[in-house]
C-alpha cells in the first residue's frame, strides 16, 4: 500500500520521465475532485496529499535505504500539480471546459518546467532539505514559481488583448 501511494498507482515506477508520468497521473484526480466535490475539496486534498505524502515518502526511503529523493516518489507531482490548480484564481471561477484544458495544460507545462530545472531558491530547497518533507516541499515551491509565472504571463496577455477570457455567466 505505502508503494503504491508514494509512486502514485505506480505512475512512478516507468521507466523513463518518472515526474511527468506521476504530473500526468495526478491530472484525472484533480478533475475529478474539482468538478464533483469542488475547489475548496481539491484544496484540502492537497493538503491531506502533502501531510501524508510526507510521512509515507519518509517511510518509503527508510524502509527502501534511499538517502535523497528518489525518482520512483511521484506524490511530491501530484500535490504540486494540484497546488498549481488551487492557487490559479480562473479555476475558482467556474471556467468553460475549454479555459479548463488551457489551464491544465499551461499548469502542467509551468510546473514540470520549475520543477525539472529547480531554479533557486527551489534547488536549495531541494539540497538542504531532508526527508519526506524535502521530497515534498520542493514541488510546493515549483508550484508557487508556476503560479507566479503563469498570474504574470496571463496579465500581461490579457493587458496587451492578446487573450480574452470568458467565464460562465
Amino acid at each position: 500500500m505505502l508503494k503504491l501511494f508514494v509512486t502514485w498507482l505506480g505512475s512512478g515506477l516507468v521507466p523513463k520521465a518518472k515526474g511527468t508520468a506521476g504530473t500526468l497521473a495526478a491530472l484525472p484526480f484533480a478533475y475529478v475532485i474539482q468538478t464533483q466535490a469542488g475547489m475548496v475539496a481539491l484544496c484540502v486534498a492537497t493538503a491531506l496529499v502533502f501531510v501524508a505524502g510526507c510521512l509515507a515518502s519518509d517511510r518509503y526511503m527508510q524502509r527502501e535505504g534511499m538517502a535523497h529523493d528518489p525518482g520512483e516518489i511521484v506524490v511530491d507531482e501530484v500535490v504540486g500539480m494540484w497546488l498549481v490548480f488551487c492557487l490559479m484564481p480562473l479555476m475558482w471561477m467556474q471556467p468553460h471546459i475549454e479555459l479548463i484544458i488551457w489551464l491544465y495544460g499551461a499548469g502542467f507545462v509551468a510546473f514540470r518546467f520549475f520543477d525539472i530545472v529547480k531554479p533557486w531558491p527551489i534547488s536549495l530547497i531541494d539540497r538542504k532539505v531532508k526527508g519526506g518533507f524535502g521530497v515534498m516541499v520542493d514541488d510546493v515551491a515549483a508550484a508557487i514559481a508556476a503560479c507566479v509565472t503563469l498570474g504574470a504571463l496571463g496579465h500581461l496577455a490579457t493587458a496587451m488583448g492578446w487573450i480574452d477570457i470568458t467565464l460562465r455567466q
